[in-house]
């Protein structure tokens, strides 16, 4: 696109990619990072987000510096994490571990936290750590069976999408909603807009 610069999202979620989306942006390049997600022993679920988004950013700068099309893009990078105290949910790919999961959030408060980090085209980092807490209503058998059978949850951080029928899930929630999709959105565009990105191209050229 002509007229602003190009931005890298260091991710292949389509849900990153929507929420980006509704801001007016629109990524040049997706760049899926893979980098080990498991918790150091000890490593709190603060302290998870932010460093596993700092080194999705990291490893999609070693992948725009070799691209002389992306070269000097703003890179966004993010990573979720649930947790129930300092309890680490994990991303459930398996139907027993999704279980484990909704089972523990019954009725339960939990938090999500989201480490957003920006690279800019001069290859400053800037990072942010957003924390939202969510209280979900008590499950009937019924309403973990049907969600089971879903299959929304997925590759989901604490086995729920709360864009989906998770939706109907939460009794409170305290903080950014876009934060539990995954990209709080606030955040990541003051990021951009801080460090000289135009965040309101999109708005100014939409039909």
């Amino acid at each position: 696109m002509i007229g602003r610069p190009k931005l890298v999202l260091a991710s292949g979620s389509p849900r990153r990619l929507a929420l980006l989306n509704q801001a007016g942006i629109e990524p040049d390049q997706l760049l899926p990072s893979e980098v080990d997600e498991v918790p150091v022993k000890g490593e709190r679920p603060r302290r998870l987000a932010a460093r596993l988004a700092r080194e999705k950013a990291e490893a999609a700068l070693a992948t725009v510096r070799k691209d002389e099309a992306l070269r000097g893009a703003f890179i966004v990078a993010a990573d979720t994490v649930v947790a129930v105290g300092q309890r680490i949910l994990p991303k459930a790919e398996l139907l027993d571990e999704a279980a484990q999961c909704l089972r523990l959030l019954s009725g339960r408060n939990h938090r999500v936290y989201t480490g957003v980090c920006i690279v800019t085209p001069k290859e400053t980092f800037r990072a942010r750590l957003v924390e939202t807490r969510v209280r979900f209503k008590r499950f009937s058998k019924e309403d973990l069976e049907a969600y089971l059978a879903s299959g929304e949850w997925r590759g989901k951080a604490g086995g729920y999408a709360i864009q989906g029928f998770a939706g109907t899930f939460p009794v409170k929630l305290v903080g950014s909603y876009t934060n539990i999709v995954g990209l709080p959105l606030y955040e990541t565009i003051s990021l951009l807009a801080g460090e000289g990105y135009p965040v309101h191209f999109g708005w100014l050229n939409a039909v």
